[in-house]
């Protein structure tokens, strides 16, 4: 009984191998850093305006009195790759709202729905992987 078992966990041992392909350990995107901005009647502000490409999160604070839909797109015409354009839900007035993007090299446009115009974000180089950090998502 005992050999039975042990010739049952040894069979089962040898299913779980590498069947002789080679396993690539992608790397890990770049953790996503918080990016601020604040609608006010007259303008947007953005905080930094300027970071690496990689995944990213705009909080916004609409601080006018109506609505606001806040779009991030691309600034690209005839671009090589398809264009980026993502909105929020509608903001309350004296609300927040997050935008959640992964964004590439380039410049982009951030425009509410009723508002003041566009502000422009420049993105850089994709930022480093975040493979060897610890305590990651």
């Amino acid at each position: 009984m005992a050999t039975a078992g042990a010739v049952l966990f040894a069979s089962v041992l040898a299913g779980c191998g590498d069947e002789g392909g080679d396993y690539a350990n992608k790397p890990r995107p770049a953790t996503p850093i918080n990016v601020t901005a604040a609608i006010s009647p007259k303008k947007i502000s953005i905080s930094p305006k300027e970071f690496g490409a990689g995944p990213v999160v705009i909080i916004v604070s609409n601080q006018t009195g109506a609505k606001q839909r806040v779009t991030l797109q691309t600034e690209e015409l005839g671009g090589n790759q398809p264009g980026l354009k993502q909105s929020t839900d509608p903001i309350a007035p004296r609300g927040t709202g997050t935008l959640k993007a992964d964004i590439r090299e380039g410049s982009y446009a951030l425009s509410t729905s009723d508002g003041p115009k566009a502000v422009t974000l420049e993105v850089g180089p994709k930022r480093k992987s975040a493979q060897d950090q610890l305590l990651q998502p």
